[in-house]
């Protein structure tokens, strides 16, 4: 199912949402009476032993969670915090709990876990029981416990939950999966300590987001860098966007949300020749040879997969989450609050 067709179901009028509707109410009422069994007791939340901060999304596909996340572990580091991140590990290709390594293959590890350890420098498991990855992490050392995307990941218990949404897309049409992008209601946004906006003006309306809310979010944009060269053995400098003016580029972006990629590639004067693939797709090195002599640009996620099979003319943009210093200062001060509150179990 291309991401084009999806992009039109769930953020557009397609009149297929509409059809889709009976799954999604089938969707819905599962998502909610799992809430259910573990607000009655019924289903078990585990204690880790650490305070957990999650930070997740209420929509399939990308929001700017990770940027968040390395933004936010970078912070915690900063202050004294001795911070591990755990992870899903999302399309790799082995189970279990596997130790992330900066020189780890991506295929065993996953895409965003790999840039999450070598963007923050934090210890990072991943595994599909998060709850032994973050008990692992906290055997190591970690004392405070990042979760990434871990929003619907209800066995682990948390301390504070931030829910990232783009301020362009919004929650598309309001749908739950099928007929919409949302992975459960919308309602889920009013629990969270903190409502994270990506981009946008602040105070601006956010698509399927209360005013209120909205209004009351934090506002996060992505600010991208200097563009480095993919190839493992690029010794080439760092060259500027504005470097590649002049000539048409081929952008390529397997992530969530690859349009938003191809729009900053133009705001910032780039002709742009748009390949979108589906989110941790991995590229061949066919996909990436264009036959032309143009560059290539493509996202730091992207870029962790492409290292050993990117040209020489194949670069990387990468980006950094970037807050109002009052917003950055409210952010953190709702997470540190959790820290410093938290009691350990039989505490």
């Amino acid at each position: 199912m291309s991401t084009h067709w999806l992009s039109k179901l769930w953020y557009g009028e397609s009149p297929a949402a509409s059809v889709l509707q009976p799954l999604s109410w089938l969707y819905g009422a599962a998502v909610s009476a799992r809430r259910g069994a573990y607000r009655r007791g019924w289903a078990r939340s585990h204690w880790v032993g650490r305070p957990v901060i999650v930070v997740g999304n209420l929509t399939v596909g990308g929001t700017g969670k990770t940027p968040l996340t390395i933004w936010l572990a970078n912070q915690l580091r900063q202050g004294g915090h001795e911070v591990g991140i755990v992870s899903r590990g999302y399309g790799r290709e082995q189970s279990g709990l596997r130790v992330v390594g900066a020189d780890s293959p991506w295929q065993e590890v996953g895409d965003e876990p790999l840039l999450l350890h070598r963007r923050s420098g934090c210890p990072t498991i991943v595994g599909s029981d998060r709850v032994a990855a973050a008990r692992a992490l906290a055997e190591r050392g970690a004392k405070v416990i990042l979760a990434d995307d871990g929003l619907q990941h209800l066995r682990m218990r948390r301390d504070c939950e931030i829910v990232v949404v783009d301020g362009a897309r919004g929650l598309g049409n309001g749908r739950v999966l099928p007929a919409g992008p949302l992975r459960e209601s919308g309602s889920r946004a009013r629990a969270a300590d903190a409502l994270v906006v990506n981009g946008g003006e602040e105070g601006a309306p956010v698509r399927g987001v209360p005013p209120e809310l909205a209004g009351a979010a934090l506002r996060m944009r992505l600010a991208a860098g200097e563009t480095r060269r993919v190839a493992a053995s690029g010794q080439a400098q760092p060259q500027p966007l504005e470097a590649f003016r002049g000539r048409p580029v081929h952008a390529v972006a397997a992530i969530g949300n690859p349009q938003r990629f191809f729009a900053d590639l133009r705001a910032r004067g780039l002709e742009v020749i748009e390949h979108p693939f589906p989110d941790h797709y991995a590229p061949s090195a066919a996909d990436l040879d264009f036959g032309d002599g143009l560059a290539v640009l493509m996202t730091e996620k992207d870029a962790v997969k492409c290292r050993w099979i990117a040209g020489p003319r194949a670069w990387y943009v990468p980006v950094e989450a970037v807050f109002s210093e009052a917003d950055s200062r409210r952010l953190l001060d709702i997470v540190t609050r959790a820290i410093d509150s938290f009691i350990p179990a039989g505490g």
